[in-house]
């Protein structure tokens, strides 16, 4: 059990690092902006990794490195306490829209990429 936590809390590093420079990426390219673009881009990319983790992690016997990739690094990755921050943030600016926005944004177009990302692997694995 306490590997298996050292495992998760190393891999939550590694993804918050990885959150932290992917937003650093997309602020560099975008500039910054009321819109929460990095948030939405990282929730996105995390969502189509866990869909294609989950396939090859099933079809290929690596369950064994879900707490590391799953719980760890993706978990560390996505953001959804930040998109609960951000959409907050807007509502209390004022910004209904483009809160309503965000939260259709986010969520409907994460749950697309992970369904992607099954399909991508699933397609891999055929």
């Amino acid at each position: 059990m306490f590997s298996t936590m050292l495992l998760v809390a190393l891999g939550g590093a590694i993804g918050a690092a990885l959150r932290f420079l992917s937003g650093v990426a997309v602020m560099r390219l975008t500039g910054p902006a009321e819109f929460p673009l990095a948030i939405l881009t990282v929730n996105v990319i995390g969502s189509f990794l866990m869909g294609v983790f989950v396939v090859l992690a099933a079809q290929r016997g690596l369950t064994h490195l879900s707490p590391f990739v799953m719980t760890g690094v993706l978990g560390g990755f996505t953001t959804f306490s930040a998109f609960s921050l951000e959409t907050v943030t807007l509502i209390e600016r004022g910004s209904y829209g483009a809160a309503s926005l965000y939260v259709v944004l986010s969520v409907g177009v994460s749950i697309g990429a992970l369904v992607l990302g099954l399909w991508a692997a699933r397609g891999m694995m055929a």
